[in-house]
């Protein structure tokens, strides 16, 4: 059976897990260590650690805050933020880490998607679209990179085309726009995406209740859905999550 998953997101700046709105005003939550092991033990489906400022301070991952992350979990984990070569790839696997999430360096350096599907298999990768809506582009919608901060002028549905051809395994597309307003998904952007490319689809950003999750799996067409403020501030549980979905019909891992 196909299942629809609950993937919570560990956003991580210097190394404590963060939560804000619209990529900005953020609060510490906690040791993502630790929050990672509880959102394992309640049932998440996966789990996604993206180190939000390493791209805009021009660093690498903090291999050892993902490293005590893995050893913490059974479940798989997704790491994204500074990741800008093979090498860096190779080391947050070497550490335990299920796969890659790209952005900024897959816009910046052409061919990098390529040579990694090819070294380490699509079902390592996925490319992270972070999108702001802009009516002159043809989609309405645009990919930002460098943490959200900067304008590319790429519409985002011919670039989730473009790596899909390039050999990505997945795409996480993030509403800019919605991220932390707790007020729902991007429905048309991420439909958008999920309707011009046969991968799977992890709907981001905005989630605020349990309906919104159903919302990003009927109308978007999302294969997961990713979780951030209403799971780290205890609005609901992982299982709370699951048992509305199956409720409404969806298949779930209970």
């Amino acid at each position: 059976m196909d299942y629809r998953r609950i993937i919570p997101c560990l956003d991580v700046k210097d190394g404590r897990l963060v939560k804000g709105v619209n990529f900005v005003d953020l609060k510490d939550v906690g040791d993502p260590s630790e929050n990672g092991a509880a959102y394992s033990e309640a049932g998440a489906d996966e789990l996604v650690f993206l180190d939000i400022t390493a791209t805009i301070e021009n660093r690498k991952t903090m291999v050892d805050a993902v490293a005590r992350t893995v050893d913490k979990i059974s479940i798989p984990l997704t790491v994204g933020g500074g990741i800008g070569s093979i090498q860096d790839i190779q080391a947050l696997l070497d550490v335990g880490v299920s796969k890659v999430s790209i952005n900024s360096a897959a816009v910046r350096t052409p061919g990098l998607v390529k040579e990694a599907s090819s070294e380490f298999g699509s079902e390592t990768l996925t490319i992270a679209i972070d999108t702001r809506q802009n009516p002159q582009l043809p989609s309405g919608f645009e990919v930002m990179v460098n943490g959200g901060n900067k304008p590319t002028g790429i519409d985002a549905v011919q670039w989730a085309k473009q790596v899909e051809e390039s050999g990505t395994g997945a795409i996480l597309p993030t509403s800019m726009d919605a991220d932390g307003t707790l007020a729902g998904y991007d429905i048309p952007m991420t439909r958008a995406i999920a309707d011009a490319v046969d991968l799977p689809i992890i709907a981001s950003g905005g989630a605020g209740t349990l309906e919104h999750l159903y919302e990003a799996i009927t109308d978007a067409h999302a294969d997961a859905v990713l979780v951030a403020s209403i799971a780290h501030f205890g609005t609901y549980t992982i299982q709370e999550m699951k048992e509305y979905l199956a409720g409404k019909g969806i298949p779930v891992r209970l």
